[in-house]
């Protein structure tokens, strides 16, 4: 949109500043997202704007767009008008709850998605501890995954448009994510009839599988066979837990987990998080820290993977930016562009695609078209 762009731009503090410590206007959260893009600012409410995106859609192998459901058909931007322009259109509709159904209409974001597709309800302390209530978790995790699900949809689309010759829309909903996402706790009430509790850090099909806590603070047991279970005990000095009955197996560990959890607690306040991870480690038993943020990016593995960058910003110079967790051997990751400022490509991307000259882009951008 000319003058504004994506909402997400203004999602801040904090904000890119430049060399001189001054705002640019891009926040944080919108550069966490935007790597690689360009940005064209069209007024599509406009017919001149809906041609011209009419036009670069013709060319076009996909398109994606998160409009509410229906609200691009007023402008002849919906599937059905772009698709029978360009029938080889593989064309991505993402909303809050789809095409269909008695709440397609809605708006949807991801807190709202938490809540009504169940994630909260097993997230969290369970009622009656302190901190106790349902809980979302910390960033945007069902839309990150309805990305995840529209970019493994889109390929499946250009596959077989090898085979038919034809795109097709897909309709992804961030409800639909949600309760698909709900993995092994959607299966458990499925078979089991047993609605799931939130259970805090513990796992509900496997146990030890939770925080413990440190002498000088917690760390993660993540034990997910009989044979780790048996190993942790040797290192722990507790051998005899692994040949008691209650414990012996992973079944009987979830019927006795209350008592099998005060035991483990007991012992391990006894070292410290690091002695601990470094003890376990050696016996090849699954744990870990509770990093926050700044640990993580100070952590070697992290810094040896590569996983923080630095690319070059107009207006910022150096910026830094998460590395893609994609390891391609014979087709790395290129990073090319940071974060698009808005309308940092219109002229170009319309130049080259459209065959624009100077003087209509001027003559759009006079009359409002383009920002």
């Amino acid at each position: 949109r000319p003058g504004s762009g994506d909402d997400t731009r203004a999602w801040g503090p904090p904000c890119v500043t430049d060399p001189a410590g001054q705002p640019t206007g891009e926040s944080a959260y919108y550069m966490c997202t935007n790597r690689n893009k360009q940005s064209v600012t069209i007024d599509f409410t406009r017919p001149e704007g809906q041609e011209l995106v009419r036009r670069l859609a013709q060319q076009c192998d996909v398109l994606v767009e998160n409009f509410k459901t229906g609200g691009l058909a007023q402008y002849g931007l919906d599937y059905a008008s772009l698709s029978a322009l360009n029938p080889r259109l593989v064309y991505c509709s993402i909303t809050g709850f789809g095409q269909s159904g008695p709440y397609a209409h809605r708006a949807g974001y991801d807190f709202l998605i938490q809540g009504m597709g169940g994630l909260m309800s097993v997230t969290g302390r369970p009622d009656g501890e302190d901190g106790g209530g349902p809980m979302k978790v910390g960033v945007a995790l069902t839309d990150i995954l309805t990305g995840l699900y529209a970019s493994t949809a889109i390929l499946a689309a250009l596959q077989a448009r090898e085979h038919t010759g034809r795109g097709q829309h897909i309709d992804l909903a961030l409800l639909d994510v949600g309760v698909a996402c709900l993995a092994n706790q959607g299966m458990n009430y499925l078979y089991g009839g047993k609605v799931p509790q939130r259970m805090g850090n513990a796992h509900p099909n496997t146990v030890p599988y939770q925080d413990f806590p440190t002498a000088d603070g917690h760390m993660i047991l993540a034990v997910g066979n009989d044979g780790q279970f048996a190993r942790f005990c040797h290192a722990a000095g507790q051998p005899g837990w692994a040949q008691d009955a209650r414990f012996a197996t992973n079944a009987a560990r979830v019927a006795h987990r209350n008592e099998l959890v005060a035991l483990i607690r007991g012992v391990t306040v006894g070292k410290t998080t690091r002695d601990w991870i470094a003890l376990l480690e050696q016996h090849g038993v699954p744990c870990g820290p509770i990093n926050t943020v700044r640990d993580v990016f100070d952590d070697p593995q992290v810094k040896a993977r590569g996983l923080q960058i630095a690319m070059q910003h107009p207006q910022a110079g150096s910026v830094p930016l998460v590395a893609s967790p994609m390891r391609l051997s014979d087709t790395p990751v290129s990073y090319r562009h940071t974060p698009p400022q808005l309308g940092q490509h219109t002229d170009t991307v319309l130049t080259r695609h459209l065959g624009l000259t100077p003087e209509a882009l001027q003559t759009y951008k006079d009359n409002g078209v383009l920002g």
